[in-house]
């Protein structure tokens, strides 16, 4: 975990500012998806996910537009993404109203985020498998997974023992 702890609310927003956005409750989750899907959605090796609970994630500033698609697995799911800089800030998924998939780097302040574990490692660039050298990893103790859970519940347990200040009732 990063030296620095957080405080709520968490802000963050697009890369030109034209769109903001405040998280009042602590995030659910931190992961890298390395998919075949979230390398090219995110121009980058992974994607950094961060779950949020939809009640606590409010846009402060502007309106983000959506591109709505399904899926690889079939599932209904909207991108959002900065109109002016087509910078990607979050997606939903119409079947889980619940929560969203914040874009972690968009956050004001990265500097405490550690992921809890790495999914679709089966599609990870070869520089990224924390495997190869796991100690000299910043996140040594992830989970890797060849492919996504079939249960995050533990996962998401994992995450909560990793903040006992914000999840105080674990």
């Amino acid at each position: 975990m990063g030296e620095r702890r957080p405080t709520l609310p968490l802000t963050g927003g697009c890369s030109c500012g034209a769109v903001r956005y405040e998280i009042t409750s602590f995030p659910l989750l931190l992961y890298t998806c390395n998919c075949t899907n979230c390398q090219p959605a995110s121009g980058s090796a992974f994607a950094l996910n961060m779950p949020v609970a939809t009640k606590g994630f409010r846009i402060a500033k502007g309106e983000p537009k959506g591109w709505h698609h399904l899926s690889p697995s079939g599932a209904e799911v909207a991108s959002w993404f900065c109109g002016d800089c087509g910078a990607r800030i979050y997606g939903s998924r119409k079947s889980r109203p619940e929560s969203m998939n914040v874009r972690a780097g968009t956050l004001d302040d990265t500097s405490w985020l550690t992921p809890a574990a790495h999914m679709f490692m089966r599609s990870a660039q070869p520089w990224v498998a924390p495997w190869v050298a796991p100690r000299a990893s910043p996140a040594a103790d992830a989970e890797c997974h060849e492919v996504g859970p079939d249960d995050f519940r533990p996962l998401a347990k994992k995450w909560r023992a990793m903040w006992p200040e914000f999840f105080p009732d674990e």
